[in-house]
């Protein structure tokens, strides 16, 4: 195949990625260093949810799109995106470790004419000072002139169905303005939709903007939450009668704290870069504080309805019902559900879990474990993910307390004695 398009990193975002190029009739190579993946690319045999095993193979089959282990391939092609993770260090700062592997490993391979794209959560800044210098230095070639250099931050958001790569506006910021249109000319065979903006600084920035409001706006809802749980008031019937309002306000939902490979983790790149221009981003580290703390809250609520019935946490059999950040997806980066799992077991509960999409957590030796008997034989059911596949009426007829961190049991659950509501 001669591949047209280089896709770096086939995991949630790459994979989807290079599906929808392919479908477009680009060729497409997807580079990954791990090579159990690559062998099921092309097997045709897809590890994510979004994409069909069936589309891949037909894809596959066509020629449309392959997967190696080997960097060298992308001398070959005229385009390279790079879908790397941007995860957080111990300290709650950047790892561009991923970012900087990737870089140096196409750097030896880019030619003149080239057009580099970083997809990667980042700080503003990462596009231009750091992956700029390392492409230049290994390839002596000059970004924006020798080729060509841009942000278009990646908005894939697991298990949605209405907005999917092609449908999803988006943006494109470039090192110059041809760098910018060679990216926009790209991104247009699979994207309807492209906002130009003047610079990868403004593309890095829009994409942490846009996690950060939502950071914010359920950091709200969760302290709110906390507050109507002292009151002894409903913060869901609240929330509901606030939203009757049809402007100036826009609903949010507390829950169990922030999961997912961006939200939980962008106020901090936000936060570590704002320092370095001697400002701090208070607003939203303390969203960031309340949100890191609710895993514990829960736990507490956990234990003191179990309290309400004579029961303390040690020993308590608790059944964690949904482990995913969200709903409907086997996605648990970030997930709420894997703290406060840690947070029960550290005071002695036996905490077992169900979920229909993640059949097990490694990290806790545990297996999903079926409803029936869980939930009769469980002292506590706590619901953290709100699945859609799951009859939470039923939870509540046959459990003997239900502890419901998502409004899952709705209207029924509040008026049943054994439910405790967020």
């Amino acid at each position: 195949m001669d591949a047209r398009i280089a896709v770096i990193g086939a995991g949630y975002v790459g994979l989807p990625l290079a599906v929808a190029f392919a479908e477009a009739g680009c060729a497409v190579l997807c580079v990954e260093p791990d090579a159990p993946r690559v062998d099921r690319i092309n097997a045709g045999d897809s590890y994510i949810k979004d994409v069909a095993s069936e589309t891949l193979t037909g894809l596959v089959r066509a020629d449309l799109l392959r997967a190696t282990v080997d960097f060298a391939e992308v001398a070959s092609c005229d385009d390279v995106i790079l879908c790397v993770p941007t995860p957080l260090t111990e300290n709650r700062e950047p790892d561009l470790s991923y970012i900087t592997s990737a870089t140096e490993s196409i750097a030896p391979h880019l030619r003149r004419g080239h057009l580099v794209v970083l997809e990667s959560t980042t700080y503003p800044g990462t596009t231009r000072d750091h992956m700029g210098p390392l492409l230049e230095r290994a390839s002596g070639l000059v970004a924006g002139s020798d080729f060509h250099l841009a942000m278009s931050p990646e908005r894939i958001d697991p298990g949605r169905t209405d907005y999917t790569v092609r449908t999803m506006p988006k943006i494109v910021g470039g090192l110059t303005p041809a760098c910018t249109e060679r990216a926009v000319a790209l991104y247009s065979k699979a994207v309807d939709t492209l906002i130009p903006v003047s610079a990868p600084e403004t593309a890095e920035l829009a994409k942490l903007l846009e996690n950060i409001f939502r950071s914010v706006n359920i950091a709200l809802m969760n302290e709110m939450a906390m507050l109507c749980d002292r009151m002894g008031i409903d913060v869901w019937e609240v929330a509901d009668a606030a939203a009757t309002k049809p402007f100036g306000f826009m609903r949010f939902t507390p829950g169990p704290g922030l999961g997912g490979h961006c939200i939980p983790l962008d106020p901090f790149y936000l936060s570590w870069r704002a320092r370095q221009f001697d400002f701090h981003t208070e607003f939203i580290e303390l969203a960031g504080k309340v949100n890191q703390n609710m895993p514990y809250f829960c736990r507490e609520k956990v234990g003191r309805a179990l309290n309400g019935q004579s029961k303390p946490l040690r020993g308590s059999q608790v059944l964690v019902v949904g482990v995913a950040y969200k709903p409907d997806i086997d996605d648990t980066r970030e997930s709420p559900a894997l703290k406060l799992i840690e947070l029960l077991r550290d005071e002695g509960s036996e905490v077992s879990y169900h979920d229909p999409f993640v059949t097990q957590l490694r990290e806790f030796g545990l297996e999903s474990v079926t409803l029936d008997p869980a939930i009769e034989s469980s002292d506590c059911v706590v619901v953290v993910t709100n699945h859609s596949s799951i009859d939470y009426a039923d939870v509540v007829a046959r459990a003997k307390l239900v502890v419901d961190f998502r409004n899952a049991t709705g209207p029924a659950g509040t008026s049943n004695g054994k439910v405790v509501k967020l």
